[in-house]
């Protein structure tokens, strides 16, 4: 990152200063996703946060997706003013540093590969990384550009295009860390296919207020009201049920209230 803010002073790139911009939040967001998940594996549950800190996950993916689309106003908004009246820009000095810079995001790359998919946290980490790789190449697409021929408009274009590049990687961050903390199902989870499973299960009559929702990547949670028809004994239900949603939808954790036919209860529907 400190190559690429000198080297864009040096050389009047803006591409390079926007990369080194989306480096600055890369190491950002690097630093909040190990402090979530420090937080996240150091605040056991108690009775003050029942669930512990796992959110913390959450939090930090939330945070790393609205620093990306910040970063790509402020480049979006100078990239367009550039291009209007686009600068002299040196070129050779511009590849040079964005091709070092493309070697540091791939070694990124591959030390978090691997982790991409245990956590939403993590992606978010993983997508910062991939977007400014990604940007790197169009810099050094864009000194290319200028050094064989003198296409300074390119420049500019090249921030515009790593803008979008951000907010692209950023959209889709955001719509999952916003679904998770307004308690949406899973992506993965299909409501109407649990509600049906659970209706298949021998002496199920009913199935009503049911609920999907995560607490964070990976940590997956139902509840619901199960009406029975009492031909079946109460606990074989409920271990059938449990062991049929862990099995099929992969849910750990299940609360399940058993009831009887023709009970009635009053309550909130939802």
């Amino acid at each position: 990152m400190g190559a690429e803010v000198a080297g864009g002073l040096l050389t009047n790139s803006l591409s390079l200063l926007a990369d080194a911009g989306h480096m600055l939040s890369d190491a950002a967001a690097l630093a909040l996703s190990l402090f979530a998940l420090w937080i996240a594996d150091s605040r056991p549950p108690g009775p003050l946060r029942t669930y512990g800190a796992y959110r913390a996950e959450i939090l930090a993916a939330l945070a790393n997706g609205a620093a990306l689309v910040l970063i790509a106003l402020l480049v979006a908004v100078e990239a367009l003013g550039r291009l209007r009246d686009p600068p002299a820009v040196a070129a050779p000095g511009m590849v040079a540093v964005a091709a070092g810079g493309l070697v540091v995001n791939v070694v990124a790359l591959f030390v978090l590969h691997g982790s991409r998919h245990d956590s939403l946290n993590m992606r978010g980490a993983w997508l910062h990384v991939l977007s400014d790789a990604l940007g790197s190449v169009q810099a050094i697409a864009a000194g290319v550009l200028i050094w064989a021929f003198n296409w300074r408009w390119a420049d500019p274009l090249a921030s515009l295009l790593i803008a979008v590049l951000v907010v692209a990687s950023a959209w889709r961050l955001l719509k999952e860390a916003i679904a998770v903390l307004m308690e949406a199902p899973p992506g993965h989870i299909d409501v109407e296919r649990v509600r049906e499973a659970m209706l298949a299960v021998a002496c199920v009559a009913d199935v009503h207020d049911l609920h999907v929702w995560s607490i964070a990547t990976g940590f997956d949670c139902l509840s619901a009201h199960v009406v029975a028809d009492g031909e079946r004994e109460r606990d074989p239900l409920l271990d059938e049920l449990r062991r049929m949603l862990h099995d099929r939808f992969g849910i750990e954790h299940i609360t399940i209230q058993l009831e009887p036919l023709g009970f009635v209860e009053h309550h909130r529907s939802c």
